[in-house]
């Protein structure tokens, strides 16, 4: 947090300047009434600004207030205790909701009020130029530190956005990991499902059936490497490795050359195992083209 110094001494606000507008607190004075009207004239006029302005009670108060800030630029005392009534004035601002730009635009109505006033009074320009320079400064210094409450703001929404937007990214991702690590869990329970098939396809080669027994056995090995390979590529991705389709499309063919063979031993319907055989054809160009479309050359 900057001090009142050291905003000072960044807009090159010297001590000759707060005698300069000291100077001009007795036409300050003379013109305050002039300046609040012509204020929230301009206020009253911009709807968004005139709906803060209906209780003739709150606007009273508010034209008294806006009448001791006017009169504060001329007051020849620019400190710290100064620079917290200005953060006070751009929190209530900020806590009522207005716009900063209506901050910005109605402080542009009280420059040029008092350019026209330094005009109308000082006809010379070497006074006039040496008055308006520390008008213009005082000004620029309450719109920088009133706009720090906007600011201030806007930091604070942002932080506690980012904030929120990481902790539900961060539980989507350990709901994510959590996630895989059933699908491991389901792979390996799978997996010895298929070795007790493996098995089971071995007792039929020896109970007589020993051509179904070997292809079935055979399809079974298939899945079962297919399978290692599929858990192989989810411990990968457990790991932060990339996510590769190719595998699981490769399950299903495998899963399916297995049908295959099973449909042939059975002697199943001829439209069974050309649908079975069209299936496959389907999914080796499907296979085919994902490859292709990974493959570093294809880009």
């Amino acid at each position: 947090m900057l001090t009142m110094q050291e905003i000072k001494s960044h807009y090159y606000f010297t001590d000759t300047d707060e005698k300069l507008l000291e100077e001009l607190l007795p036409l300050a004075e003379k013109n305050c009434e002039a300046m609040v009207e012509e204020f929230y004239g301009y206020l009253l006029k911009i709807p968004e600004t005139a709906a803060f302005l209906r209780d003739p009670k709150e606007l009273q108060k508010l034209r008294k207030t806006h009448a001791q800030w006017f009169l504060s630029l001329f007051c020849g005392r620019y400190d710290n205790g100064y620079m917290i009534t200005l953060q006070s004035i751009g929190q209530a601002h900020v806590r009522i909701k207005v716009s900063a730009h209506y901050v910005n635009a109605a402080m542009n109505v009280v420059r040029r009020f008092l350019i026209e006033l330094l005009q109308a009074n000082f006809p010379e320009i070497e006074a006039r130029r040496k008055y308006r320079i520390a008008v213009e400064k005082i000004l620029d210094i309450n719109l920088d530190i009133m706009s720090t409450s906007y600011q201030e703001e806007e930091l604070r929404k942002v932080f506690v956005s980012h904030r929120l937007e990481s902790k539900l990214i961060h539980a989507a991702e350990r709901f994510t990991y959590g996630l895989n690590l059933v699908l491991v869990v389901a792979l390996i329970i799978v997996s010895l499902s298929v070795v007790g098939l493996f098995f089971w396809d071995l007792v039929h080669v020896f109970s007589g059936s020993m051509e179904k027994g070997i292809l079935s056995a055979l399809g079974s090995l298939l899945i079962l490497w297919m399978m290692i390979e599929l858990m192989d590529n989810e411990i990968k991705t457990l790991k932060g490795g990339k996510f590769n389709i190719l595998i699981f499309i490769g399950v299903i063919i495998v899963a399916l050359i297995r049908e295959i063979l099973i449909s042939t031993l059975r002697h199943d319907a001829l439209e069974t195992q050309a649908f079975l055989a069209g299936t496959l054809l389907i999914l080796g160009i499907v296979y085919f083209l994902v490859a292709k479309s990974q493959s570093p050359n294809a880009h």
